[in-house]
């Protein structure tokens, strides 16, 4: 016998009265039957399938993606998302497919690098060769700037037209009471800031007038290891094709392994952990190394439309219909690798198959309610995520409806497919009010929002949602929970490690038979239930005090 959703949520419930009806449960109902294991999985096989060859932009796997999502929002009954009367909004992207060569000069004698394997070269500068020729090494420890800790690896050195070797992640500085811990006052103690990612490095570097930038892989403070940059960076990548062809960006961003980091200064006469100990000092300064490099980077380059897919849900309300509600989700992955022997697919079955399958769901959901909720309610599929966000950022900078009536973006970037789970896990580091309704919601369903069990990560920069939390648009975030259901305590760790290890960004990421889709359904349920509440509440989410954002938003509403 199969009960009700709602009538499961008045077990759950019972603390307050063991037979009080939950009165939103009874509600949303209809529409939550709408979200099932087999409807996910029915959208996860048809976009990861080998047809679709990996969904790179600019390519086959785009149109039929484009196409089929498409097509899913108009049998749903969503009314195009575009207001010229279409489901796509265009981005102007370039494909840049690079060849590049590195080598440093230390003395007499030169070290060439082996690509892909020791070092990763690109650049977003849309032209067909970038050569950078006998250009100083400077080592700029992690390479920050943060007036609001005090921090500069630069102290006014001019590195004009220098290659940069910096480290990844943020400077960990120990706690002065507790050298075992990181101080909780310095880049957010053990969570990863804006400043340890690898974008705002480069992005740094060009504000500095440097000629490359370097960063030193690191697993632990990357997050993934070096088998991710290779299959991320080593194929043809994507940028916005801005009219001024990317002239302001970086010459070249570079990659290298820390083994070769570590061979490198060792020729030059320094120690890798020495220098990586004096970053972690305000005091420190940039080490002029005994180098130069030299770098060429040849690259094929290709202009070309692509799209994001966006179906819109009426609001019901005359004067609220003309705010708005974003679920997104980005249908693009890394496409097919025809270097590789074998499987040459990288079909990104969970990433983000699964999360694209999830704002289908979404959409059908909302098209059960009745009333439908009192505001518009946009269904988005991005792309370009894989190279970094270009879809979201695009449209961040181009919104089709204004971001100053847009209340929230709800982001949905792989999900559970190991089943049922007691928790669910909050990537949006508590920033706004977005987190506390997700909290309420998994307490009425019985389960628990705990926080982000790995902040060192840097999760929270590394999906859409960012592009919209940096114009001011409140944002949530979320993974699956660790404390499954019926399994060992350490079963969900070792399942999300696995995939990390495994399967991220790799040809493995495939529809698997022994899936169960249930956990990833509860989630859903959870985005679902917030979304509907935000889209019928009285106020805005706002960002919380101490939120890096809040600023944005504030200016947005003195306008």
């Amino acid at each position: 016998m199969k009960f009700p959703r709602w009538l499961i949520a008045v077990f759950l419930t019972a603390a307050t009265s063991l037979f009080a009806v939950d009165e939103l449960a009874l509600r949303l109902e209809p529409a939550l039957e709408a979200i099932t294991p087999d409807g996910l999985l029915a959208h996860i096989k048809v976009l990861a399938s080998d047809e679709f060859e990996g969904r790179a932009p600019g390519t086959k796997g785009e149109e039929l993606s484009v196409k089929y999502i498409s097509d899913q929002f108009k049998q749903i009954g969503l009314k195009p998302g575009n207001p010229d009367g279409t489901y796509t909004q265009e981005i102007p992207l370039a494909g840049v497919k690079s060849e590049p060569a590195m080598s440093f000069i230390i003395g007499d004698k030169t070290t060439d690098l082996k690509y892909p394997d020791d070092f990763i070269a690109s650049s977003a500068r849309l032209q067909p060769e970038i050569k950078i020729d006998n250009s100083d090494v400077v080592f700029v420890g992690y390479g920050v700037v943060a007036p609001e800790y005090g921090w500069d690896d630069y102290k006014n050195v001019d590195v004009r037209g220098k290659t940069l070797l910096m480290l990844i992640g943020d400077p960990p500085i120990p706690d002065p009471k507790d050298p075992s811990k990181l101080d909780e006052k310095m880049f957010k103690g053990k969570a990863m800031t804006y400043y340890g990612r690898w974008t705002y490095k480069y992005e740094i570097a060009a504000q500095k007038g440097a000629a490359a930038a370097v960063i030193i892989h690191e697993t632990g403070s990357a997050g993934y290891p070096y088998s991710v940059v290779k299959t991320s960076w080593a194929k043809e990548n994507y940028e916005i094709d801005s009219p001024n062809k990317n002239a302001d960006a970086v010459e070249a961003r570079c990659w290298i392994t820390l083994d070769g980091a570590k061979k490198l200064l060792a020729t030059c006469g320094q120690d890798f952990d020495t220098l990586k100990k004096s970053a972690i000092t305000k005091e420190f300064r940039p080490v002029t190394l005994k180098a130069k490099a030299k770098i060429d980077i040849k690259q094929q380059l290709r202009s070309f439309k692509s799209h994001i897919v966006i179906g819109k849900l009426e609001g019901s309300d005359p004067k609220l219909r003309d705010e708005y509600v974003i679920y997104t989700a980005h249908w693009d992955h890394l496409g097919r690798h025809p270097e590789l022997q074998g499987d040459q697919i990288s079909n990104g079955a969970i990433d983000n198959a699964s999360g694209v399958a999830s704002v289908i769901q979404l959409a059908a959901a909302f098209t059960k309610l009745n009333p439908p909720p009192r505001r518009s309610v946009l269904f988005m599929a991005t792309t370009a995520e894989e190279a970094g966000l270009l879809g979201a950022k695009y449209y961040a900078l181009h919104p089709l409806y204004p971001l100053e009536k847009t209340l929230a973006d709800i982001n949905i970037d792989t999900v559970n497919p190991w089943g049922k789970t007691r928790d669910i896990e909050d990537l949006s580091n508590n920033n706004s009010t977005l987190d506390d309704l997700l909290e309420a919601a998994a307490k009425r369903n019985g389960r628990e929002m705990k926080p982000n069990s790995q902040p060192e990560k840097g999760s929270f920069y590394r999906a859409d949602h960012f592009e919209f939390s940096k114009r001011g648009v409140p944002s949530l975030y979320t993974g699956g929970g660790t404390d499954f259901i019926g399994k060992p305590p350490n079963f969900g760790q070792e399942k999300k490690d696995d995939y990390t290890a495994q399967q991220y960004h790799q040809v493995s990421d495939e529809v698997d038979p022994n899936w169960d889709l249930s956990g990833a359904v509860q989630d859903v349920d959870l985005l679902f239930e917030v979304g509907y509440q935000v889209a019928n509440g009285d106020k805005f989410p706002e960002w919380k005090p101490g939120s890096e954002f809040k600023t944005k938003r504030d200016e947005m509403f003195k306008k």
